[in-house]
């Protein structure tokens, strides 16, 4: 099985990121014509996932050390937008004052956080899969950062199911519970396999995925695509 990630994972990471390009154009354009909100959070989530792509790409052509800077801002930006998935919690439940306020703020809360994990994360060059990429420096970052990075990848799904499980009920609309599920699943499937160099790797699918259902959701909330 590592032998397997280690022949697809500098091609598939490009794909990834190809894909993700993808998307983001395509929320782009879907906000300008809806002025959907729920739409353009999408697209700002889907930002820091397809820049952590790409800056993950370009390790197949460009030694790591050498990517220090952008990397720092790879980190800083997924700790920045990932937070968002509570705005979408609140987006889809159409929540309304002084509730959405209340989940906004704490979106602005763990923004402030995922901002100061990013910028205090110490980075260290690896080689996995034919990619050198910068990667946390565990023995170095502060374990406060480390745990905040542990609740920013975890406790953003699990909110994430639990209100997709609601407006599956509710809705009829089962795509933002599944969005959720596939980022859990591929997640914790790295592990499971013992493939800890290519956890990052593997939960790449799960980000794709959680996008692409996400809009899914929003086609069907919305009773439109474009």
């Amino acid at each position: 099985m590592i032998k397997f990630f280690e022949t697809i994972c500098a091609p598939t990471v490009w794909v990834i990121a190809v894909l993700e390009l993808a998307m983001l154009a395509f929320s782009i354009i879907r906000f300008v014509k809806t002025k959907s909100l729920l739409t353009l959070v999408i697209a700002l989530i889907t930002v820091g996932l397809f820049y952590d792509a790409f800056i993950i790409g370009l390790g197949a052509f460009v030694v790591a050390s050498k990517m220090h800077a952008i990397s720092q801002i790879r980190f800083i930006s997924h700790g920045v937008l990932i937070p968002l998935l509570f705005a979408v919690c609140s987006l889809s439940l159409d929540l309304k004052k002084p509730w959405k306020y209340i989940v906004y703020g704490i979106t602005l809360v763990f923004m402030g956080l995922g901002l100061a994990e990013g910028i205090a994360t110490v980075l260290e060059p690896v080689m996995a899969g034919g990619l050198s990429r910068m990667a946390s420096a565990k023995e170095l970052t502060p374990a406060w950062a480390s745990a905040i990075s542990r609740v920013l990848s975890f406790g953003t799904v699990f909110p994430l199911i639990g209100v997709g499980i609601f407006v599956w009920i509710k809705q009829k609309n089962p795509f933002l519970c599944l969005s959720g599920l596939f980022m859990l699943f591929f997640s914790a499937i790295g592990p499971a396999l013992g493939a800890k160099d290519y956890i990052f790797f593997i939960s790449m699918f799960g980000e794709i995925l959680m996008i692409a259902f996400m809009l899914l959701y929003t086609f069907k909330k919305e009773k439109r695509i474009l």
